[in-house]
C-alpha cells in the first residue's frame, strides 16, 4: 500500500500550496521595494548609495519573485527551487542593504521571514545550511562597507544582533520542521496501520463461516457478510429502498425473533431455515454499541455445530477406546494362549475342538479391533513428502503381490505416461492403500469369480488422484453413506475401523478419501492428494 505523505515529510511529492504562499510573500516583498523605489514615495528610502545597483536589484527581484510564484505551482524540483529562492533572497537583501543604507532595518526584518520559512520547509541538513548562510552574508556585506570605507551609521551591535537572529530563527525553524516531519510520518504510519486493520477486520468478517447481519431500528439490513448472504439465498437480493433491504421481506421469521429480542421477550431458540436450499441456522442477537439502534444478528450453521460436536465426541471416544483397548489386550492374550494349549490336548473331542476354533477366531477378531484402536490413538503427525505416484503405486503392487497370496485374484495398475506427483506421508499412504486393496479383494468379487482390482493414477485439474477400483457387486447407496463411520461394518469378520482410519490418515495429509459411484457395477475409492505447489509458501 502506497502511503500518503505531506509536504513536511517529503517536499518532492507535496502540493504546492505552502510554497505558493511563500512565493506570494516574496512577490509582496519585491512589490514593496519596487513601489518605494520607483514611486514618488522614493524619498522615504533616504539617500541612495548606489542608485543604479538599487534599480537593477529591485527590477530583477520583482521579475524573479513572479517567476518563482509561477514555478511554485509545479511539484517537481521543489527542494532546488526553495534553495535557489532563499539564496536569491539573501543576496538581494545584502545588495539592497548596500544600495539603500537607510532601509537596512526594514530589509533585514523582511528577510527574517524568508529564512524561517525556508528552514521550516527544507530538510534539517539544508535548513542548517540556510541558517548559517544568512548571518554570514549579513556580516560579509557589513565588512564590505567597512573595507571600502563607505560612510555608514549602522552600529556593529545591530549587525551582530541580526546575524544572531537569523541563525537562531533558522535553527529553531529547522528543528520545528524536523519534529513536525516526524509527527506526520508517525501519523501516516498509524493511519496506514489503522487502514490495514480495518481491511483485515472486514476480510475476517466477510469470510467468517458464521453469518453476520447489521440491522437498523427499521429492520433494514445495512451490512451482510458472504456467509449471511449465502444463507439468505435468493432473499438476499430483495428490493431495497436505498437504505437497505427490509429483513421482514427476505426472512420474516428472523425479523419476528429479532423484534422479540428487542422487546425483551424470551425468544424461540429452535433452529430455522432461511432458504429452501440452505442448512438450518441458529440466530443470536447483540447490540452493536451500548445505546445504539443497530443490532448484530449472528447466524450459526447448525450443521457446522453438529460436526464440531461429533468431532469432540469422537475425540473423547478415541481416548476412552485407547484406554479400554490397553485393558482388554492382556486378558485377551491370556484367553488366546489358553485356547492354543487346549487345541494341543489330545483328549479334546472334535466337537469341542470346533468350539475352540470359534473362540480362537473371535479372539483374533477382537485383537484386530484393539490393534486398530491403538494404531489410531498412537498416530504420529504426518510428514508429507513429494512422491512420484506412478512409481510408488507400481512398487506397492509388486510388494503386495509378493507378500500376500492373492491366488487367482488379479491386482493391476493403470498408469499413464505423464508423471504424477503428490504430497503425502509414505507410511500413511501405504496403510491407506493396504486397507483399500484388502477390502476390494475381499468384497469386490462376484459369486464364483476371482476379484479384479485396479489401481489408477491420474490428474484432474492439477490435483493428483489414486483410484482403487473393483468389479464386484458394488455398494448400496444406504451403505455407502455410512462407510466411513467408525465401527460400522457389514461383515461379521470386520472391525469397522479400516476405512475410518484410512480417511483420518488422508485428512492428516491434507488429502481426501471418498467413495465414487461406478456406473455399471463395481466400486471405486478415490484418494485426492495435495499437489506439490499447493502447499508451497506464496
Amino acid at each position: 500500500m502506497t502511503q500518503r505523505h505531506s509536504i513536511i515529510a517529503h517536499i518532492e511529492s507535496a502540493p504546492g500550496r505552502e510554497l505558493y504562499f511563500f512565493s506570494l510573500y516574496r512577490v509582496l516583498e519585491a512589490g514593496i521595494l519596487a513601489g518605494l523605489m520607483f514611486s514618488p514615495l522614493s524619498g522615504v528610502l533616504g539617500e541612495l548609495r548606489a542608485p543604479g545597483l538599487g534599480t537593477a536589484v529591485t527590477g530583477f527581484y520583482l521579475l524573479f519573485a513572479m517567476a518563482m510564484m509561477l514555478l511554485g505551482r509545479q511539484q517537481r524540483w521543489l527542494v532546488p527551487l526553495l534553495l535557489v529562492g532563499v539564496g536569491v533572497d539573501i543576496l538581494v537583501a545584502c545588495l539592497a542593504t548596500y544600495a539603500v543604507p537607510q532601509a537596512t532595518a526594514g530589509i533585514a526584518m523582511l528577510l527574517l521571514f524568508n529564512v524561517a520559512a525556508a528552514c521550516l520547509l527544507l530538510p534539517m541538513r539544508l535548513g542548517f545550511a540556510v541558517a548559517a548562510a544568512a548571518p554570514v552574508a549579513v556580516i560579509l556585506e557589513f565588512l564590505v562597507e567597512v573595507f571600502t570605507k563607505q560612510v555608514t551609521d549602522r552600529p556593529v551591535a545591530e549587525v551582530i544582533m541580526f546575524a544572531i537572529s537569523y541563525a537562531a530563527v533558522g535553527l529553531l525553524a529547522s528543528q520545528a520542521g524536523q519534529r513536525q516531519r516526524s509527527s506526520l510520518a508517525l501519523a501516516d504510519q498509524r493511519g496506514a496501520e489503522v487502514a490495514n486493520l480495518f481491511e483485515v477486520n472486514e476480510l475476517i468478517i466477510r469470510r467468517m463461516r458464521t453469518g453476520v447481519l447489521v440491522v437498523d431500528a427499521g429492520n433494514r439490513i445495512r451490512l451482510a457478510n458472504e456467509a449471511a448472504s449465502l444463507l439468505l439465498g435468493d432473499g438476499g437480493d430483495g428490493e431495497s429502498d436505498g437504505r437497505g433491504i427490509h429483513l421482514p421481506q427476505v426472512a420474516p421469521e428472523l425479523a419476528r425473533r429479532l423484534d422479540q429480542w428487542r422487546n425483551g421477550w424470551q425468544g424461540d431458540e429452535s433452529a430455522l431455515q432461511l432458504s429452501p436450499d440452505q442448512p438450518e441456522v441458529q440466530p443470536r442477537f447483540a447490540r452493536l454499541l451500548a445505546g445504539s439502534e443497530l443490532s448484530l444478528v449472528f447466524l450459526d450453521d447448525t450443521s457446522v455445530v453438529s460436526r464440531r460436536a461429533e468431532s469432540l465426541t469422537l475425540t473423547a471416544l478415541g481416548r476412552f477406546s485407547a484406554s479400554l483397548a490397553h485393558e482388554i489386550r492382556n486378558p485377551l492374550a491370556a484367553i488366546n494362549y489358553a485356547v492354543q494349549l487346549l487345541e494341543e490336548s489330545k483328549s479334546i473331542i472334535d466337537g469341542d475342538r470346533r468350539l475352540l476354533q470359534i473362540i480362537h477366531q473371535q479372539c483374533q477378531r477382537t485383537n484386530g479391533i484393539v490393534e486398530s484402536v491403538l494404531s489410531l490413538a498412537r498416530r504420529e503427525r504426518a510428514s508429507p513428502e513429494n512422491l512420484d505416484l506412478n512409481g510408488y503405486v507400481r512398487q506397492f503392487v509388486a510388494e503386495y503381490q509378493q507378500n500376500m497370496s492373492i491366488e487367482t485374484d488379479s491386482l493391476e495398475t493403470v498408469i499413464g505416461g505423464k508423471p504424477v506427483h503428490g504430497l503425502m506421508d509414505q507410511r500413511h499412504l501405504q496403510q491407506v492403500l493396504t486397507v483399500l486393496v484388502q477390502n476390494a479383494l475381499y468384497y469386490g468379487r462376484l459369486p464364483g469369480e476371482p476379484a479384479r482390482v485396479r489401481l489408477r493414477v491420474f490428474l484432474v485439474d492439477q490435483r493428483p488422484m489414486i483410484d482403487v477400483l473393483d468389479r464386484g457387486p458394488g455398494i448400496p447407496e444406504g451403505v455407502a453413506a455410512q462407510l466411513f463411520r467408525p465401527f460400522y461394518t457389514t461383515s461379521e469378520h470386520g472391525t469397522g475401523l479400516g476405512l475410518y482410519i484410512a480417511r483420518e490418515l488422508c485428512r492428516a495429509n491434507q488429502a481426501t478419501l471418498e467413495h465414487v459411484a461406478v456406473p455399471g457395477g463395481g466400486s471405486c475409492f478415490r484418494i485426492t492428494l495435495a499437489a506439490p505447489h499447493t502447499l508451497m509458501p506464496a
